[in-house]
C-alpha cells in the first residue's frame, strides 16, 4: 500500500513518513506530481503559517494533484496545518482562501486560553469514522496549534475541550482530517495511522 506525503516545505514530514514505515507501509515524501499520482493514498501534513503553505501548494501546482486524488476517491489525510488547508478559508493573520475541499473556516483560539494549544488532550468522538476504529473511549492525542476549525457541516468526527469545545477532526467520503498529530500521539496515533493505511477506495463511508 503506497502513501505519498506531500512535500511543500512545511514541517514534520519525515516523522509522518517514519510512523507509516514503522507500521509496514510504503511511504515517501515528495513534491513530484507523477509520484503523487501513482500513490494509492495521499497525506498532507504540515506545521507553519497558512498563508505561506497555500501559496506554495498553488505555486507548485500541488493543489491540482490533491483535487485529482479526491476526485479519484483516493483516501486523503490532512494533519494539523494540512487539516486547515483543506477547508474554505483561514483567518490567520489576514483572510486566505483554502483548498475548499470541505466546508468550514479556520479561526484563532479564544484569548481566554493559552495560545498555542500545546500538549495532550482527550478526544470526544462524535461519530465512529473509520479512522477511529478500535480506539478507547476519550483517547488522548497530542496538539500544537493556535487556530482551529469552525464548521456547521455534518462532518465533524471528534472534538476536544480547550476553554470550550472545539472541532478537531472531520471526515467526508474519502477525506479525513485531524488537528492533532497522530505521528506524535503514541500508540493511539499509530492506530489511527494504521486505520488510514488500511482504507480501501471501494469501502469508503461517511457523508
Amino acid at each position: 500500500m503506497s502513501i505519498a506525503i506531500i512535500d511543500y516545505g512545511m514541517g514534520n514530514l519525515r516523522s509522518v513518513q517514519k510512523a507509516f514505515e514503522f507500521l509496514g507501509y510504503e511511504a515517501w515524501v515528495t513534491d513530484n506530481k507523477e509520484e503523487i499520482r501513482q500513490a494509492e493514498k495521499i497525506v498532507l501534513p504540515g506545521v507553519g503559517a497558512f498563508r505561506d503553505a497555500i501559496k506554495t501548494l498553488k505555486e507548485k501546482k500541488l493543489d491540482e494533484e490533491m483535487y485529482r486524488a479526491v476526485e479519484e476517491d483516493k483516501p486523503f489525510l490532512g494533519i494539523c496545518l494540512g487539516m486547515q488547508l483543506v477547508f474554505e478559508k483561514s483567518y490567520e493573520y489576514g483572510e486566505y482562501e483554502g483548498l475548499g475541499l470541505l466546508k468550514g473556516n479556520i479561526v484563532r483560539l479564544p484569548n481566554t486560553v493559552k495560545v498555542p494549544h500545546m500538549g495532550w488532550n482527550s478526544l470526544k468522538i462524535e461519530k465512529r469514522a473509520p479512522l477511529f476504529e478500535g480506539l478507547p473511549e476519550e483517547p488522548y492525542v497530542y496538539f500544537v496549534h493556535s487556530y482551529y476549525l469552525e464548521t456547521d457541516a455534518p462532518i465533524v468526527s471528534a472534538t476536544t475541550f480547550y476553554g470550550k469545545e472545539i472541532q478537531v477532526a472531520a471526515q467526508s467520503k474519502n477525506i479525513y482530517v485531524t488537528q492533532f498529530h497522530p505521528e506524535k500521539s503514541g500508540n493511539i496515533g499509530l492506530k489511527i495511522l494504521k486505520n488510514f493505511g488500511g482504507l480501501k477506495n471501494e469501502n469508503l463511508s461517511g457523508n
